[in-house]
């Protein structure tokens, strides 16, 4: 099973991977490669960013309501 890594982690090796595509210097086979996992990992930011925000935005009511968070 592969090892969950986080946000930061993910962004780091997304800005690599961006790197090396932009360099145009990979065989096609592996630029393929690198592309279909840099969209694996721009969804897993995409997705925790989005719960950040729910979060967030959950929090923020409750503090407008003068409620505690559960």
């Amino acid at each position: 099973m592969a090892k969950k890594i986080d946000y930061e982690q993910s962004m780091q090796r997304l800005e690599m991977i961006v790197s090396h595509l932009e360099s145009g210097e990979l065989p096609l086979e592996e630029a393929m490669k690198l592309f279909e996992e840099g969209i694996k990992l721009s969804n897993a930011c995409y997705e925790t960013l989005q719960k950040a925000e729910q979060k967030i935005t959950f929090v923020t009511a409750l503090k407008k309501t003068g409620e505690e968070e559960p």
